[in-house]
């Protein structure tokens, strides 16, 4: 073997690799912008996440706000309320899990469903589990909760689907307070 045939091995091998690096390169570049396309807009980004100011919100009162096209009712509940919501049974609910996203699998007691330890603030997706319609608030139906008029669902002061029909209790969506009058959903 001559020392000339030895030099082409290797500079064969050199175009080898740098064809392989050159074509790896490309074809990233290639893939990449099909897989960017894939992201979330600025736009879809920007409303992921929002803050509520509930420094207005007084004791016994709810407000409304749209997070994710959907509204979303933050209830700061009165003692009598939270009392009632802890007087009940998980066994007697016909949900017993509490759809808390906060939390993950826990049991519906009122304690998982709210978002603060005193048990005053509520904070739940405001779409009836039956078939999307938006609940009535602020004592509705028959257990001083939330009433579907739609099609005859109750929901008791915690939230609970207590009777009719809508299979699940209202969702508790990601939220938590950034500061004492401020909560950020999502």
């Amino acid at each position: 073997m001559s020392h000339a045939e030895d030099h082409e091995g290797t500079r064969r091998d050199f175009l080898y690799y740098a064809t392989a690096g050159a074509g790896a390169v490309t074809a990233g570049a290639a893939i990449w912008p099909l897989v960017n396309q894939m992201n979330p807009s600025a736009d879809v980004q920007a409303l992921s996440s929002i803050r509520v100011d509930v420094s207005a919100v007084e004791p016994g009162t709810q407000i409304s706000v749209k997070f994710l096209g959907k509204p979303v009712f933050i209830r700061r509940r009165t003692q009598e309320e939270i009392d009632e919501g802890r007087a009940v049974e998980v066994s007697d609910l016909p949900d017993g899990d509490a759809r808390n996203a906060n939390l993950g699998d826990v049991p519906a007691l009122d304690q998982n469903r709210t978002l603060d330890e005193a048990g005053e603030w509520l904070v739940m997706m405001g779409v009836c589990t039956h078939l999307g319609c938006v609940p009535l608030g602020d004592g509705a139906g028959d257990f001083n909760g939330w009433f579907c008029p739609c099609h005859g669902s109750h929901y008791d002061t915690a939230g609970r689907i207590r009777r009719g029909p809508a299979p699940e209790n209202l969702p508790v969506p990601e939220a938590l307070f950034v500061d004492d009058t401020t909560i950020q959903l999502g």
